[in-house]
């Protein structure tokens, strides 16, 4: 059950461009969480919350160019040091190819943080759900759930 917070700022790119970016960015959070982009189950769990700061300060002043902040959120376990990585290349590129820049140095201004809740404090419906249930959940059997929450749990306390 990955969850974005995507803070971009208002006007920063046309609503089109946008839109597909927002897109792009719930598979990229996906695939990096270990699921597939294209699992219907999975997708229904994925969710992107768009944050719109009017105004973004540098040094104390407006931002003379956009400053993007992404926050992805995963239970413990999905993420290791190539998912990380990867997830943080893959949505700078995508942010850049959306503003359409070649410029090297505007990486410098997408910043996303990719953060673990830990097992057993992600609520929902009412409810905690542990890693064991959301992947059960996905995969439709939750014995498999729990198998891969055990094997992923331990792999991140390793």
């Amino acid at each position: 059950m990955p969850m974005l917070d995507a803070y971009i700022p208002s006007n920063a790119l046309p609503a089109d461009v946008e839109r597909e970016l927002l897109a792009e960015l719930t598979d990229i959070l996906l695939r990096n969480e270990g699921a597939d982009p294209t699992d219907v189950a999975a997708r229904s769990i994925a969710w992107v919350f768009l944050h719109r700061p009017e105004t973004v300060y540098v040094a104390g002043a407006p931002a003379d160019e956009p400053r993007y902040r992404f926050v992805a959120t995963v239970p413990q376990g999905q993420f290791d040091d190539s998912r990380r990585a990867k997830l943080v290349a893959e949505v700078t590129a995508a942010v850049l190819a959306a503003e359409g820049t070649t410029d090297p140095r505007a990486a410098s201004r997408v910043w996303v943080f990719a953060t673990e809740m830990p097992d057993g404090t992600w609520g929902g419906a009412g409810r905690i759900n542990r890693l064991a249930d959301i992947a059960g959940y996905v995969l439709g059997d939750p014995q498999a759930g729990a198998e891969y929450a055990a094997k992923r749990l331990a792999e991140s306390r390793a």
